[in-house]
């Protein structure tokens, strides 16, 4: 017997069908108009979108959207569709600024853990409208650590590859694959770990060749690990000696090879993406790193700074190997060291052959070949600074945590051309796609687009 379908049932049936199709089409769009993972296509910061240059409250702004709980992680962009993670908690908990978890610290060195589970959740955005698609909760649970009231419980950022995200939550150790509806593919439970001073975790993801990179860097079992895409399955794992720290890993494909660097308290790591062997290492780097490294097809630049002093600014050749030594710059492996030039927390960015970073307010621009400051400014209102510099061909970014973005020429000499303020409480690195620049505050997600 033939079912005939009304035309009016019919219709609704081909729409939802086609809606589903175009779900998955729109998630493998056409990769110039895509922001897959932290930092953008490469991971570097770098961007050709052509976004306003200047916005505001009321100007420019396409949309804002309201995040449901907490987190600091950045969106990430697949054709229209936008992905961000947060962490619900019953009481509605949104992180605090730098001053304000500061000031709150004594009663956070009395606090506990969360007596009520949270729901982590990923959740789907129109990226024209700001629309909320869908909301996906992938677990509810109690973390087993408390955080800095500044942090969150979801600061690592997602990563989209084809039709598929990726979500990481190392507050409670899971990680979950999504589809385009929002379904969960896979789920996989890595481990939970104390931090250093319970601040809490913030490493994203990285992802090349049918691979998940997670870097766990705890006070008790650091590790990194590969896990396949398509199922989750765990590839290889490398244990680490190196204590808490918040970089991200990178995958660095430069003229030579294709490598994951992995920054560490103390030291450097350089693996085979493919395997985890360790292909070099760059010990005597001081401090926990905050910033992530970024590249050229050349060098890779990195380095830390902590509260009291600031570390070297290093820059690694392409093709290295082996254990590398600061004090040496012959050979193939360690391209200059500037002393007491490592970034903050906000991670640097390389544009033009010059190397900005910003630590404590002050901005520097490096010669990306020498090493060579080119100079040195300190900028008004950029003391708070979490989220990470982004540049386009000419042009410089700083987001501080009020909402001031500050617009800076790239060339050898400092030049401030423009500032652009939004209301609002801002810890995350924006990111980009469809000439569309994308905001994430405390609580809401902004859009700017002409």
């Amino acid at each position: 017997m033939t079912t005939q379908l009304r035309p009016s049932t019919r219709l609704g049936w081909i729409t939802g069908v086609l809606t589903l199709l175009v779900g998955t089409v729109v998630m493998a769009a056409d990769a110039e108009n895509t922001w897959p993972q932290f930092r953008g296509p490469d991971g570097n910061g770098m961007t050709a979108e052509a976004y306003p240059a200047e916005w505001g409250d009321g100007q420019n702004m396409a949309w804002s959207t309201e995040i449901p709980g907490g987190g600091w992680s950045s969106p990430v962009v697949s054709g229209n569709r936008i992905f961000v993670t947060s962490a619900v908690s019953p009481d509605d908990i949104r992180p605090k600024g730098w001053g304000d978890g500061v000031s709150s610290m004594r009663s956070f060195f009395q606090s506990k853990p969360p007596t009520k589970p949270l729901s982590f959740q990923v959740h789907c955005l129109n990226l024209e409208s700001g629309d909320l698609l869908w909301s996906k909760q992938v677990v509810s649970r109690k973390p087993s650590f408390k955080i800095h009231p500044s942090n969150s419980y979801a600061t690592e950022s997602p990563i989209v590859d084809g039709d598929r995200v990726y979500a990481y939550f190392a507050a409670i150790g899971s990680v979950a694959c999504l589809d385009a509806q929002g379904e969960v593919v896979w789920q996989k439970e890595v481990g939970e770990f104390p931090t250093s001073s319970d601040f809490g975790t913030g490493s994203s993801l990285a992802i090349v060749d049918g691979k998940l990179f997670i870097q766990c860097d705890n006070e008790k079992e650091s590790f990194v690990c590969a896990l396949e895409t398509e199922t989750g399955k765990e590839l290889w794992r490398v244990p680490r000696t190196s204590r808490t720290s918040w970089s991200s890993p990178v995958v660095w494909k430069n003229n030579q090879r294709t490598e994951l660097i992995v920054c560490g308290s103390g030291f450097v790591t350089s693996y085979d993406p493919a395997t985890g062997k360790e292909l070099w290492s760059l010990p005597g780097m001081g401090g926990a790193f905050s910033a992530s490294p970024t590249f050229d097809a050349e060098r890779i630049y990195l380095g830390n700074s902590g509260r009291m002093s600031r570390g070297p600014l290093v820059a690694v050749k392409a093709g290295a190997e082996g254990e590398l030594d600061m004090d040496s710059t012959e050979g193939n492996g360690v391209a200059w060291v500037e002393d007491a030039a490592g970034p903050g927390m906000c991670s640097p960015v390389v544009v033009a052959g010059r190397v900005y970073v910003l630590s404590r307010g002050i901005l520097s621009c490096h010669n990306a070949a020498t090493g060579e400051r080119i100079y040195r400014q300190r900028m008004q209102n950029a003391s708070s600074v979490t989220a990470s510099l982004w540049a386009t061909d000419d042009k410089v970014f700083v987001l501080n945590e009020s909402g001031e973005t500050s617009v800076v020429k790239v060339g050898d000499e400092f030049e401030l051309i423009g500032s652009n303020e939004i209301e609002g409480l801002f810890w995350a690195t924006p990111s980009v796609a469809n000439e569309s620049l994308l905001l994430r505050g405390a609580a809401n997600l902004h859009c700017i687009r002409k």
